[in-house]
């Protein structure tokens, strides 16, 4: 996963950092933003996971950290949820100008509360999906509510959230309170995925049901069964992420990329907009050839001659592997690495000449099993006799003719 790290500033001129994410064998076909949980930052492991899983479904993630928290400027303190709305904002703004304006808000607990809220300024955005959201964003209140009290009193307290302390003013207070939830969510008008746990003990399963019933189709409900709030285990914000970007999709403006057809066993298609990225078909099977960025592609799949480096490779393991089975060794496991250079001839002449280098491809092959060495001397024997080694090794023709 091809990550960038993303500075911009919010509507109070604080600088705001992010990390940008892309999937790793294609451009975004649509972009995501993401908002965290209270006090949390965008390196939650949970949130790193749930952006693997949307960047495998194709969709760019910016993740950022809210004024205050994480890598980002301001304090903490003189924050609120508005300013967590005006934050999201700010990053569709800088994702519209840079890439693309987000198609899709994800909010993970108040962060979905503030996604709800923010929709319904962001005309780009066509699906919002929450995560253990509150159904109203007072509900945060419970995480120091042994120090309301403090609060109103004096202005402000230190709360101790997650091991971590942070100073909440009065100010907090009264803008949780001001937000109707419910209003947002009739108002939304977007397609809505609602995700939560039963066994959620910060955030009750009842807020579910509320958001649920408020809301208007498109709307779904998937139940994160034995998840915890933070979804610390990784299989549920793997499937979080998955679930997420397939749901999504229905809802998005995706290219269909083109099905490339032959009679031949292989075709490779290149439209002139693409660089080197090729889309191909190899027997029954699709895929993407490329080259590395720096040789100027974007590095979305493997590059011609590691292609065949690849046919060598697996060529290779197959031959041997065949033979030992054939003969009842013990070879457990077999790999292959291949790697391709011009290099000078072993038995070269006259090596200071121009031209004098070769095409060279470097095999190194481990052997797993109990083995005798003298069985492994012969498994390498082999490994030279495997038909793309051969073909490599003799003359060969290549007839090209125009089709029409």
């Amino acid at each position: 996963m091809k990550t960038d790290k993303v500075k911009f500033t919010n509507n109070k001129g604080q600088q705001l950092v992010g990390l940008l994410e892309f999937p790793v064998n294609r451009h975004p076909h649509n972009f995501v933003l993401f908002a965290h949980c209270f006090t949390c930052t965008k390196n939650l492991l949970a949130i790193k996971n749930i952006s693997r899983g949307l960047t495998a479904n194709g969709f760019g993630v910016l993740r950022f950290d809210f004024t205050g928290l994480g890598e980002s400027e301001g304090d903490f303190a003189d924050t609120n949820f508005s300013g967590n709305v005006e934050d999201l904002i700010a990053a569709a703004n800088f994702l519209g100008k840079t890439h693309q304006a987000p198609r899709l808000l994800v909010g993970h607990s108040l962060g979905g509360a503030a996604v709800l809220q923010a929709a319904a300024k962001l005309d780009s955005v066509m699906a919002v999906a929450t995560i253990g959201a509150p159904s109203h964003p007072k509900h945060v209140k419970h995480l120091f509510k042994s120090d309301l009290e403090k609060i109103n009193k004096t202005g402000n307290a230190v709360v101790n959230i997650g091991g971590r302390d942070f100073t909440i003013k009065r100010q907090f207070i009264s803008d949780l309170e001001e937000h109707g939830a419910k209003e947002a969510i009739k108002n939304l008008r977007k397609a809505l995925l609602v995700m939560h746990s039963p066994q959620d003990t910060v955030v009750g399963i009842k807020n579910a049901e509320e958001i649920y019933t408020a809301a208007h189709h498109p709307k779904s409900y998937v139940s994160l069964d034995g998840a915890d709030h933070l979804l610390s285990r990784q299989e549920d914000s793997l499937y979080s992420g998955n679930l997420i970007g397939t749901w999504a999709a229905r809802y998005m403006d995706i290219t269909k990329e083109a099905s490339v057809k032959t009679t031949h066993e292989v075709v490779a298609s290149l439209d002139s907009e693409d660089n080197f990225t090729t889309q191909m078909k190899v027997g029954d099977h699709f895929m993407v050839a490329d080259e590395p960025i720096s040789f100027g592609g974007n590095n979305f799949g493997p590059s011609p001659y590691e292609m065949v480096s690849a046919g060598l490779s697996a060529c290779t393991a197959m031959t041997v592997q065949m033979y030992a089975k054939r003969k009842s060794w013990p070879l457990t496991n077999i790999e292959v690495h291949t790697t391709y250079s011009k290099e000078h001839a072993i038995d070269c002449e006259s090596c200071e000449e121009a031209g004098s280098k070769i095409d060279t491809f470097n095999r190194s092959i481990r052997f797993t099993g109990n083995l005798t060495t003298a069985q492994q001397d012969k498994l390498l024997e082999i490994a030279d006799k495997c038909p793309v080694h051969r073909t490599l090794q003799t003359k060969t023709q290549i007839i090209t003719k125009k089709i029409n």
